[in-house]
């Protein structure tokens, strides 16, 4: 809490605005901008978003359309943010970091903990829609966002990730979930590795505590089959 209590001015203002109730909807993005700077390190990138990096924590901000940070969810992702970013982490196995994510054409929904109660960090596709002039012929709502684009402040969020589990809809093609994965393993090879499972999911139907849950019981259920695989490559190595 040092640094929270050292905050005066704008600074306190603004960081008490993000912990405000009712959630506020006038949020200045200058001002958040400002806070960020002073709590860790940010760097502004070319399509006008925002990395922050603080006590081993990543966010990527996307910028609003108006001045303000207006929507509740994402007003609700810097909370979450500032607080898990409050103090430096202590060092823990990989195996025992179980992340979660969801990830459909819509956007792509990161938890850090598949702990009950977890919020998600939430990441939208820059290029929502990957399409010509042309393609009429094209739906909305059945087009793609562009993979660079999207997938890779994905895993950028990612990075500090230890296990991870993956849950889409669709297969093939039409599925983020299979796509990002292969991506991955292009783009991201060593953190490709650490994805422990993939499921299919009518994701639209679960609320995110019901997808928590669902994690739980993947991770609790493959921790066992984990120890047998290890045992077993012991053995096999006397």
């Amino acid at each position: 809490m040092n640094a929270i209590a050292a905050l005066k001015g704008s600074h306190l203002r603004t960081y008490n605005t993000i912990f405000q109730h009712p959630i506020s909807h006038n949020l200045d993005w200058r001002e958040v901008h400002s806070l960020f700077k002073h709590l860790g390190e940010i760097e502004d990138q070319p399509n006008g978003n925002l990395k922050v990096t603080r006590n081993g924590q990543t966010l990527v901000l996307h910028r609003p359309s108006t001045k303000d940070v207006a929507e509740s969810d994402e007003v609700m992702t810097l909370r979450h943010f500032l607080e898990k970013s409050e103090t430096v982490p202590t060092k823990t196995d990989e195996k025992e970091a179980h992340w979660l994510l969801v990830i459909d054409h819509r956007q792509a929904r990161i938890f850090h903990s598949v702990m009950h109660g977890n919020l998600p960090h939430r990441i939208l596709p820059e290029e929502y829609f990957r399409h010509t002039r042309d393609s009429g012929n094209v739906s909305r709502g059945k087009e793609k966002p562009d993979p660079n684009s999207f997938f890779k402040p994905v895993a950028d969020a990612l990075h500090a990730a230890g296990q991870i589990l993956i849950f889409g809809t669709g297969t093939g093609t039409s599925s983020e979930m299979e796509q990002f994965s292969e991506w991955l393993k292009i783009h991201h090879p060593e953190l490709a590795k650490r994805i422990v499972g993939s499921l299919v999911i009518d994701e639209p139907h679960f609320t995110d505590d019901q997808l928590l849950a669902k994690a739980r019981d993947f991770y609790s259920n493959a921790a066992p089959l984990q120890t047998n695989i290890q045992s077993t490559m012991s053995k096999s190595t006397e």
